[in-house]
């Protein structure tokens, strides 16, 4: 069976949910192409959002799946910006430790007036947290832009998964992961326009986790898709 045949939706546990995800991705695959492994995180994003123009918004650099996917598989920790992204990552399928940002540089926060994600992506960087993690941005443009600081600084993620949603930095914090990725060949994705969200930034890493998954199977070979 390979990833065509059925989709194994990690966060399901019963037969229901498992028919209820697959048909889902059925219809996904209808407008969505499925030819490569960018295609799949193009359909996790419209399966997420119930949004088939959606696709079109998804932006993918320095194939972000395949560094995702031996992530997972090498156990690297994933690190969200707060607790909503989290809490949407499933705990099956991997045993990636998973943390999140926020909680952190609360010391730092109060002392310069940053945002407490900002302070607490700077007070993880320090601890060498985000080296060979998988990045996960999902609500905080300035968790984003204090993630580019530290990457130009020389951290070395992973993946940066970053769909910051709103209308204040948002855009821009995006344009910045986009910019960074290019100049430092770290693989990335993000979105353009005003939505985003933390639903998206889960789905997209459990999505990740997914291939992963069909990589252990033996139903993916990572070495055709780089």
């Amino acid at each position: 069976m390979t990833e065509r045949d059925a989709y194994a939706d990690l966060g399901a546990t019963t037969q229901e949910a498992m028919d209820i995800a697959e048909t889902s991705m059925d219809i996904v695959r209808t407008f969505v192409p499925d030819e490569t492994l960018t295609d799949r995180l193009r359909q996790k994003a419209v399966h997420s959002t119930g949004d088939i123009e959606f696709q079109h918004l998804v932006r993918c650099q320095n194939d972000p799946v395949v560094a995702g996917a031996r992530a997972v598989l090498d156990e690297r920790p994933i690190v969200t910006d707060i607790t909503m992204a989290k809490a949407g990552i499933t705990g099956r399928g991997h045993d990636c430790p998973v943390r999140k940002a926020i909680g952190n540089g609360a010391e730092l926060a109060a002392e310069t007036g940053m945002t407490r994600t900002a302070a607490a992506v700077l007070e993880l960087d320090k601890e060498g947290v985000y080296d060979g993690a998988i990045a996960v941005v999902g609500n905080a443009p300035t968790a984003a832009l204090a993630l580019c600081d530290c990457i130009e600084n020389g951290t070395r993620p992973a993946a940066v998964l970053a769909t910051p949603v709103g209308f204040v930095k948002a855009e821009e914090s995006r344009k910045r992961v986009r910019d960074i990725a290019d100049k430092y060949d770290v693989p990335a994705v993000t979105n353009v326009g005003k939505r985003g969200g933390s639903g998206l930034a889960a789905a997209l890493t459990n999505e990740l986790i997914h291939v992963a998954s069909d990589v252990r199977n033996g139903d993916v070979d990572l070495s055709g898709h780089e």
